[in-house]
């Protein structure tokens, strides 16, 4: 009898169908995490401790989901994470990805290690993205980014400050996703020889797979030892506040630090300028072992909620996260992983049939939560199981 995938609806069915289109050293590059991955388990538990608290007999019959990110009506309190390699999932993944944002009316953002480069998402959406940036050693390169996005109407730096270095991602070398020499080399042929139609569609449809930011600098997005010599070589250790001060002079838009995890880091972003923080562990990938986000939001909120938009992500995986992560101060949420599985499962249509599910989920709990606005969300509306 012929199998047939089952109608995918949440995160997890969407992840599955993923883990059968992708070769594995692609699928596990992005659902794995640093070391034994602790944190990565930690982010999504630790939501899922979380209690809400239902209020019955109250007039639920105007909900509004929508609220305002960064200066950008939403529909949702909720955006893209940027993921790096992207359209390695899926045909021009990145381009799939900021259409259904339009779609769903959510902000889209683009990682400076995408495929798709600035120019080929501007002319995919008329609302531009937001664009991740690291703090490079070259910072006439770094200008040059800035000018770039500047020039396709990017007003949002989403600034990752958590990759000094690589962490250390025992994943990618069991399976040959880095490391050279016949034995990775042999692992990822075999894992190509088992995904002909991935071979066809991504491999060969959708080249080319140089990383589109950053041409003639890194050619070949396939060859990850590649990708992290210029991490290595690029990547700065001695980057400080001060290099955040020396940002904002040369960037006009709003500025988000991503990776802020303690109250004293979000006061000194807050001091050098930024406009947000996204709380973030890099969903569990740099450092294990460290706190979820979940259980440090509120400590981030409350030494910075009352300046600046405090954002999170790490362990979203459905709109209940969003109204658990949004009840305790957050403005709004980012997903990484969820919208890359929807994609490389279904593409374009996949990510928008899951962030409309996302969207109604959220609704129903608002509406048995008994509140009709994003901002009626409040800390009182959570507590810890028992």
């Amino acid at each position: 009898m012929a199998q047939f995938d089952v109608r995918p609806v949440t995160s997890p069915d969407y992840r599955r169908l993923a883990q059968k289109r992708l070769p594995r050293f692609l699928f596990e590059y992005v659902d794995g995490a640093a070391n034994e991955e602790t944190t990565r388990v930690a982010n999504q538990a630790d939501l899922r401790r979380l209690e809400l608290r239902q209020q019955v007999m109250r007039d639920v019959s105007r909900i509004d989901t929508s609220t305002e990110l960064l200066g950008r009506q939403c529909a949702i309190p909720l955006a893209t994470a940027p993921v790096g390699l992207a359209g390695m999932m899926a045909r021009r993944a990145e381009v799939q990805g900021i259409r259904a944002t339009e779609r769903a009316g959510i902000p889209f953002t683009l990682s400076t290690m995408g495929i798709a480069s600035l120019e080929e998402i501007a002319a995919a959406s008329p609302n531009p993205c937001w664009f991740q940036l690291y703090m490079l050693k070259d910072r006439g390169l770094v200008q040059s980014l800035l000018q770039r996005a500047q020039s396709h109407g990017v007003s949002t730096l989403v600034f990752t400050v958590d990759l000094a270095v690589t962490g250390m991602r025992h994943r990618d070398v069991r399976n040959g996703m880095v490391g050279k020499g016949f034995r990775p080399w042999r692992a990822r042929m075999a894992a190509l020889l088992t995904r002909p139609l991935w071979v066809w569609n991504v491999g060969l449809r959708g080249k080319p797979h140089d990383f589109g930011n950053l041409r003639g600098i890194i050619d070949d997005a396939t060859d990850l030892d590649a990708y992290k010599k210029f991490i290595s070589a690029q990547f700065d250790r001695s980057v400080t506040w001060a290099d955040i001060a020396w940002l904002r002079t040369v960037w006009d838009g709003k500025i988000v630090i991503k990776g802020v995890l303690t109250g004293n880091d979000a006061v000194a972003a807050a001091d050098a300028g930024a406009d947000g923080v996204v709380v973030s562990n890099h969903g569990g990938r740099q450092l294990d072992g460290v706190a979820s986000t979940i259980s440090k939001l509120p400590e981030v909120v409350a030494a910075v909620g009352d300046r600046i938009e405090v954002l999170m992500d790490g362990g979203v995986r459905n709109g209940l996260d969003v109204v658990r992560a949004v009840a305790l101060g957050a403005r709004g949420v980012l997903i990484g992983r969820p919208w890359i599985w929807a994609v490389a499962a279904r593409g374009e249509q996949g990510l928008v049939d899951l962030l409309t599910v996302f969207q109604r989920e959220i609704e129903v709990a608002m509406a048995l939560m008994g509140v009709n606005r994003i901002n009626e969300l409040t800390p009182d509306m959570i507590q810890l199981p028992g």
